[in-house]
């Protein structure tokens, strides 16, 4: 069971209720300067008091969020079942999950290098962790029985720990003087110890025995035990809540030392002078407040100026200097749990789940005298949670500010409150924001082109492709289509003038159109036009497939365009009907030839990984045949019993005869001589496909036999296939004779197998078989869609170039399954085991077998040995700066099929690359669609990487 989280700080992960009615502000007159702020008071210069920030990014856990911590490029939070929860603060991914402790992490406390990271909990541990390595330096108890561990501070001065207790102490231990350590004795660990109430005797005098603790890092770090003389009984007559550690802010301490100031549940606040000397540790210089049992939940400061927020709403402000009280704030309607201070306003969050922004101008190193006010003004107030926000933090990170908070709801918020110094959300044009902006507005066009009704929708996506194009410096134009088709977005940047003698120029080839995304049935977590981040992944209908790679290619021109290095010239053709079999789009390049000039090379990306792990490079793709068969008899829909007879030639029966004999034994397609032209399987083809067997199995074993493993992949990719999709029959649900019936076939096809031999070879299979039906029925072949296979050369220079791009930017790619970093508990899924059948074909391998069965629950993951060993994802960077180099991407082949590829090699002579930039679970065409923020930015820096290296070849 865990602990009893004490008093206050349990009751907020717990079911209460704290409401205060709104109340009209109060008269400026009073001896404290007290003033209240009801949810109408607002700074009259923004009258944005009720504006929710930019929600960055949202991050789900399993348990409640209880503490927060930043450092570097990592965000730490403490749970209730007692884990550290570690994401990257560049990406958002899950880095590192530790199970810290056996009960609720209370405190954590990161020094001031950066290098340490303290915990406390339930459990009466402190722990102490590297933050490079994330293992555990040392564990620290108490003799005494000190209950739950609220708080704790560290002094890099003084080399000392110090712990805030609920037995009312502060304690203290030194992490420098080794030869002064008392040795541990084992029966004193908090483990060992009978517990009050757990191990109490029954009435024979006996009690059941625990189970032995199976604590997590068990022999990690070394064993420190506080020595009894290391205690300040009494500290506060109440649980020690809070604690901070701070330096040269008061006259109160010497202003080269550290000083540690602590808040309780009596409601004061105490002031401590430090030592070296560890007999003496610490002693009380000063007490704010009265003990009137009103508890101090938390501090934040500011200069001189200390803020404290307790019950009901209240938040104080005292000057350390003077230790007087200058105002007591009323704002909020609950307890207000958590306090910080940043960029000159103060942000309080609590048990209501609204988090605010006050003005605090006139006091600490922000002070403006010209806006002195006698009122603090709300200067934003929202909804930040469902449930009771326990913990907050600020930063600077990548030129983002950053308020971060966490509840109970089990879920971090991370706001963008970026140009806050002024009181306003004017933010500017940041790199990596700006494309999460930009994305986030290109999602929201619901550019469906399979729906007329959306053709307004697709017009105006268009329009902003084309308006963010001509922003950052293109030549752009709307290239019309016959029959009112959507426009493809032509835009072109030019290479700087050194190299207009010699410029490559490289067509990049992607649409702006998307499936339709029906959320009637809630699947989706989000709206589907309304894009969102959650744990380290952006969803929204269209983010990866494929609008998120459009725009991380032109905001790779961006960044070349910005630092002068653009030496090719770079040609976007974005269609808008590729969803729809690319209708209008071969009319409109050859109708535009002139303006869109020679093309030496073709990049794409619209396509994703094989798993979740490794990149990849696809060289290949399959042709597709889309057509419909249709029979029409010359009688009306009658009724089966009135008029049916073996005399009556029924069209559905008619076309399930004929459809029938398409495909024999194991799905073999017979139509004669439809394998004639299939190319053979090369030495070097083969061995691809045994580096990619060799990876995904050494990843994920679960994946093989190779053998099996292997040949699925071959299947799926070179060798030709025909689907069955659907049947459509006249007349009302009944036992009826239908006078029409229609199916809807695909084949997809292989390199060396022409579009036009099969139309011709699929309809006269499909008119032979129908005559020896002997019927009296109509049959009907119609061609819906037609595209070329599509078969790349992995040897030449723009594949080469893709590669070293990849293997710079992605650095060394682990040899660990993706599991290693787990999210909530454990969300990747174990397929069931399929029923025996008696078939003993082996069973295919599919995207879903290939991702362990990720599903929009999953949370992207990194090991925390990649984020220190690989590039910042957000951040450009060179391979030879001292990243590591990865190993080569696996080069692929898919299934699937691009009608506009083949025709854009034969149109311009000239030959294509696919870069895929989604993972296998992404979901494209599917609910919960996404794109891990890491490969967006990732994608970037590989194509500002090619567009700038490509011409050099």
């Amino acid at each position: 069971m865990a602990s009893i989280f004490a008093a206050r700080k349990a009751s907020y992960a717990q079911n209460f209720t704290s409401s205060l009615a709104d109340r009209p502000a109060a008269a400026d007159a009073s001896d404290d300067e007290t003033y209240e702020i009801t949810d109408r008071t607002v700074d009259e210069s923004t009258n944005r008091v009720n504006e929710t920030p930019e929600l960055l990014h949202h991050l789900q856990n399993d348990s409640s969020i209880l503490t927060l911590a930043i450092g570097g490029k990592l965000l730490y939070a403490g749970t209730q079942d007692g884990e550290i929860v570690v994401w990257s603060l560049a990406s958002f991914e899950l880095v590192q999950r530790i199970q810290a402790h056996t009960r609720a992490v209370l405190s954590l406390f990161l020094s001031a290098d950066g290098r340490l990271l303290f915990s406390s909990a339930g459990d009466a541990i402190v722990n102490v962790w590297c933050t490079n390595s994330l293992q555990r330096l040392y564990h620290v108890y108490s003799t005494y029985d000190v209950g739950d561990v609220f708080s704790v501070a560290y002094s890099a001065q003084f080399e000392t720990v110090y712990l805030g207790a609920q037995n009312t102490s502060i304690q203290w231990c030194s992490l420098k003087d080794q030869t002064a350590r008392r040795t541990p004795n084992p029966d004193n660990h908090p483990d060992r110890r009978n517990h009050r109430f757990f191990d109490s005797l029954d009435r024979g005098g006996s009690s059941t025995p625990r189970a032995q603790n199976t604590r997590a890092g068990n022999h990690e770090g070394e064993i420190l035990e506080i020595d009894e003389a290391h205690m300040m009984h009494y500290a506060h007559f109440g649980y020690v809540y809070c604690m901070l550690m701070v330096h040269g802010v008061s006259r109160v301490v010497d202003s080269d030392e550290d000083f540690l100031i602590s808040g309780g549940g009596d409601g004061t606040i105490k002031i401590w002078k430090l030592f070296h000397d560890q007999n003496q540790g610490l002693k009380e210089v000063a007490t704010l407040g009265e003990d009137d049992a009103e508890s101090v939940l938390s501090l934040a400061i500011d200069g001189s100026f200390l803020y404290s927020s307790k019950l009901e709403g209240v938040i104080e402000l005292w000057d350390l200097d003077t230790k007087q009280k200058l105002r007591v704030i009323k704002g909020h309607k609950g307890d207000v749990t958590t306090l910080q201070m940043g960029w000159g306003f103060l942000w309080s969050a609590g048990s209501t789940g609204f988090a605010r922004k006050y003005s605090t101008v006139q006091y600490g190193k922000y002070q403006d005298t010209t806006s002195f006010s006698q009122k603090y003004h709300c200067v934003n107030r929202w909804k930040a949670h469902e449930g009771r926000i326990l913990a907050s933090a600020v930063t600077n990170y990548n030129d983002q500010q950053l308020y971060i908070t966490g509840a109970n709801d089990n879920s971090v918020s991370v706001w963008n409150i970026t140009g806050c110094n002024s009181g306003r959300y004017d933010k500017p044009q940041l790199a990596d924001n700006q494309l999460i902006k930009s994305l986030a507005e290109f999602v929201s066009f619901k550019t469906i082109s399979s729906r007329p009704d959306h053709a307004e929708d697709c017009r105006r996506g268009a329009s902003f492709l084309r308006a963010l194009f001509k922003k950052y410096g293109a030549q752009t134009e709307m290239l019309n289509t016959d029959n009112h088709h959507n426009p493809v977005v032509y835009a072109k940047f030019k290479g700087t003038s050194t190299t207009s003698g010699n410029r490559k120029k490289i067509l990049f080839y992607g649409h702006y159109d998307v499936v339709t995304a029906d959320n009637k049935q809630g699947k989706w977590i989000v709206d589907p036009f309304e894009m969102r981040g959650i744990n380290g992944y952006l969803y929204g209908r269209g983010v990866t497939d494929n609008k998120g790679p459009i725009l991380a290619a032109l905001y790779g021109i961006v960044d070349l365009v910005h630092e002068k290095e653009l030496e090719s010239d770079i040609t976007f053709l974005i269609e808008g009907e590729e969803e729809s079999g690319s209708r209008g789009f071969k009319d409109a390049v050859r109708r535009h030839k002139d303006l869109i000039g020679e093309i030496d090379y073709i990049i794409l990306a619209c396509s994703y990984w094989l798993d979740d792990d490794v990149p990849c490079l696809t060289y290949g793709l399959r042709g597709v045949l889309h057509a419909t068969v249709k029979v029409d008899s010359n009688h009306p829909d009658v009724h089966s019993g009135v008029d049916g007879s073996f005399m009556m030639d029924e069209p559905l029966s008619d076309l399930t005869s004929i459809l029938a004999k398409l495909k024999g034994r194991h799905n073999r397609i017979q139509i004669p001589g439809f394998y004639d032209h299939i190319l053979p399987l090369t030495a070097a083809e083969e061995a691809r496909y045994d580096d990619i067997t060799e990876t995904l199995i050494r990843r994920n074993p679960e994946n093989g036999p190779p053998g099996t493993l292997k040949a699925s992949l071959m299947a799926r990719w070179r060798e030709p296939n025909l689907t069955i999709h659907r049947y459509k029959v006249s007349g009302p649900d009944g036992s009826l004779v239908s006078a029409h019936a229609s199916a809807a076939i695909s084949l997809r096809l292989v390199p060396n197998q022409e579009v036009d031999d099969v139309i011709k070879q699929l309809t006269n299979f499909l008119r032979d078989a129908f005559a020896q039906l002997d019927t009296h029925n109509r049959l009907t072949i119609t061609i819906d869609n037609q595209a070329d296979a599509w078969l790349g050369d992995p040897d030449n220079e723009i594949f080469q170039t893709l590669e070293k791009a990849i293997m710079d930017v992605w650095g060394p790619i682990g040899e660990t399954r993706r599991s290693s970093v787990p999210g909530p508990k454990q969300q990747i899924k174990k397929l069931p085991s399929p029923k025996m059948s008696p078939s003993l074909k082996p069973t295919p391998a599919t995207t879903t077998t290939l991702t362990n069965g990720s599903d929009h629950t999953s949370l992207a993951a990194t090991p925390h040995e990649m984020l220190s060993e690989s590039p910042d994802p957000s951040s450009p960077v060179d391979g030879t700066n001292g990243a590591r180099r990865g190993r080569k991407p696996l080069y692929i082949r898919e299934g699937g099929s691009i009608s506009s590829i083949r025709f854009l090699e034969k149109e311009f002579g000239a030959p294509a690359a696919h870069l895929p930039c989604g993972q296998a679970s992404d979901c494209a065409h599917l609910d919960n669609e996404r794109l891990r923020v890491s490969n967006l930015y990732k994608s970037r820096e590989i194509f500002r990487r090619v567009f700038r290296e490509l011409p050099r070849k």
